[in-house]
């Protein structure tokens, strides 16, 4: 495939809007051991491609570059970058249980009904039977269902879960999975 080319060298000459746009496009950044790690802007990939901090990565099925041009440069963008250095990855950790992280977690949804009204949380193993107040144990719910469910279990009043409460992940990982998966609905 051709590369998307911008310069003053080109015969063609190229609209104000075209510029901007590729400069709008996002290259994908993995770290030193192939992990994918986020998204980032083209100037800011063009950065760390010239301090040295970043190499192109070549992908089997990726040989598309944008190439930028100046008076005295052309630079070649890669859609994937791998950083050089070993730097140590933030350390992330995990927010506490409260109500703000289980409505962002949820979707501000009730997980048994789906409504965003009048939304609780609710134990799915009730406290009063030894359930915890823990990522995999509590979850959005609306009134009516909160007090449909009361202190039961959920197979005793045959409600069930839209999805299973579980911890949220780390950012990067999060990145990582959505990255590998869009790439294998692509193929």
């Amino acid at each position: 495939m051709k590369p998307a080319t911008i310069g003053i060298s080109d015969s063609k000459s190229l609209d104000k809007a075209t510029i901007p746009s590729v400069l709008n496009n996002s290259v994908v950044v993995f770290s030193t051991n192939y992990l994918p790690m986020a998204r980032i802007n083209i100037r800011r990939a063009i950065t760390l491609l010239i301090s040295g901090r970043a190499e192109p990565l070549d992908l089997q099925d990726t040989k598309l570059v944008w190439i930028l041009r100046s008076p005295s440069v052309a630079i070649e963008v890669p859609h994937h970058i791998r950083l050089k250095s070993t730097t140590t990855e933030r350390l992330w950790k995990l927010p506490s249980v409260s109500r703000r992280e289980l409505l962002r977690r949820d979707g501000h949804r009730c997980q048994y009904c789906g409504s965003a009204k009048q939304l609780t949380i609710d134990h799915v193993i009730p406290r009063s039977k030894g359930g915890t107040h823990t990522w995999d144990n509590v979850t959005i719910a609306c009134e009516t269902c909160n007090h449909k469910k009361g202190d039961k279990y959920l197979y005793e009043i045959a409600m069930v879960l839209k999805t299973k409460p579980k911890a949220p992940m780390h950012p990067t990982v999060a990145f990582a999975e959505q990255f590998w998966q869009s790439r294998e609905s692509s193929v």
